[in-house]
């Protein structure tokens, strides 16, 4: 798919308004409520179809993290949603997507800077496409996330309601603002806090205090810290099998040489993608260890690998995160642009909607002598002033406002890859796409139940394994 603002930016503002108008012929704005679960695939054979190019002996923990709680089904799986969404018409108002905007994926992050910036941060499924699959991900997230806290429907819905608001009206910000302005644009926390004040009662201004301080201890010290022991040899990677098992730890006998030379040409193909100064930069660090981690909830069962460094001496150390790069959920889809590498994919869309993406991201590929399969890779620091949402600690005036925020977000990632003017145009000043996301929103969080049933289903019949670490 295209990138609209790669053709309409010959057009006049009023040409672009009218593009975005006209997509309404297309996907009206009330038709978007609609959620249609007749004909689509088994979601089981969906998630074992991902589960195949993964870690044979990793994909039962993931499956097991899945079965937690719906809201943990529903982080793993966006294959399932972004087949559900495929089968329905949409507006054509293509934004490089996140491609999995569930809120948890929307956090506290350091900029370059040293600033504290509010930033969606997990980008292994962006790739263009309709505006609205991203947005439609958000909103069930928050049905889902209400209901885990046990919110009536009156909640539920408000919590769409404002998310989907917080896009619309920041989209129609966007639109009259200039190009740089937008490009520029940034959430600090500082700017977060002075706007939602004024609708924080004492207990949240405390919480949201909280969070941002305890985001600034969450760094690369503090992970160094949690993640490496000291031996006589040094500092290495401490052992947590199966989440964290040194190279050395694992069950690959002879070939484990080679193994490490491969992640050797890892980094080194890494480091070609950085710019010449961030070269020189990662020069002046070694490489001491390396471990297997396993990552998040849909990721799990993907190839990740941390990687210590150290510069000066023990005190100077540097964590780097390699983490296997796949097509996204989304390509089928879409039928939009094929890479030729699949962790350029993710650093490219990253820096496309990311205000403040990390210093040392960079892509490689490698062919694995152990299977003889090329994988892609992305990489960057494995932790850097990170504050993650608490939703099951939130009242519903709590999660309403986080919803707010989260939307905005989202507009201000979407403005800078589409065409706010189009886009602003579609959705209009009213409150139609907002309702009609409401409803789809609640549609899909029954959805959402139904399959994660499913999965305890194949669970308890052996169609597929789910093991407890």
């Amino acid at each position: 798919m295209t990138i609209p603002s790669a053709f309409t930016a010959s057009l006049s503002p009023a040409e672009r308004a009218a593009y975005g108008r006209n997509a309404r012929k297309r996907a009206p704005r009330s038709g978007q409520a609609r959620y249609e679960a007749d004909g689509r695939e088994d979601p089981i054979e969906v998630i074992e179809r991902q589960s195949a190019t993964r870690v044979r002996e990793l994909v039962p923990i993931r499956y097991a993290r899945m079965l937690e709680s719906p809201f943990r089904f529903y982080r793993g799986a966006a294959a399932i949603m972004a087949m559900d969404l495929g089968r329905h018409p949409h507006s054509g108002l293509t934004v490089q997507l996140c491609g999995d905007a569930h809120l948890l994926n929307f956090r506290l992050l350091a900029s370059p800077e040293r600033h504290l910036v509010f930033d969606i941060n997990d980008f292994d499924e962006t790739l263009a496409g309709p505006f609205e699959w991203d947005v439609k991900r958000l909103a069930a997230s928050f049905v889902i996330a209400a209901r885990a806290n046990g919110f009536g429907a009156p909640e539920q819905d408000e919590a769409v309601r404002a998310c989907v608001r917080g896009y619309r009206t920041r989209m129609r910000e966007f639109a009259g603002m200039r190009t740089l302005d937008i490009w520029y644009a940034q959430d600090d926390a500082d700017r977060m806090r002075t706007l939602l004040a004024s609708a924080m009662n004492k207990q949240t201004r405390r919480r949201t205090a909280e969070a941002t301080a305890k985001a600034r201890t969450r760094t690369h010290m503090q992970a160094y810290a949690k993640l490496t022991r000291r031996t006589a040899a040094g500092r290495v990677i401490a052992s947590d099998p199966p989440l964290i098992t040194p190279l050395r730890e694992l069950p690959s006998g002879a070939s484990t040489d080679r193994q490490e030379k491969e992640l050797q040409a890892v980094v080194e193909g890494y480091t070609k993608t950085l710019s010449s100064e961030r070269r020189h930069l990662l020069r002046r660090y070694r490489m001491v260890d390396i471990a297997r981690k396993v990552v998040g909830v849909g990721s799990v069962g993907t190839r990740c690998w941390i990687i210590l460094m150290l510069g000066r001496d023990d005190d100077d150390p540097l964590l780097l995160q390699a983490k296997e790069a796949q097509e996204s959920v989304l390509a089928v889809h879409t039928g939009g642009e094929r890479f030729d590498n699949q962790g350029r994919r993710v650093v490219t869309g990253q820096r496309l909607i990311q205000t403040t993406s990390d210093i040392f991201l960079g892509w490689t590929h490698v062919v694995s002598g152990l299977d003889g399969h090329g994988r892609d890779f992305y990489v960057r620091q494995l932790r850097d002033w990170k504050g993650i949402a608490r939703p099951e600690l939130w009242d519903p005036a709590t999660l309403c406002l986080f919803g707010q925020v989260c939307g905005a977000s989202l507009a201000r990632a979407h403005a800078r890859s589409g065409d706010p003017v189009a886009l602003a145009a579609y959705l209009g000043g009213g409150d139609r796409f907002d309702h009609a996301l409401t409803e789809f929103a609640r549609a899909y969080a029954d959805q959402n139940e139904r399959d994660f049933e499913a999965l305890g289903t194949a669970v308890a019949a052996g169609r597929v394994e789910a093991r407890d670490l």
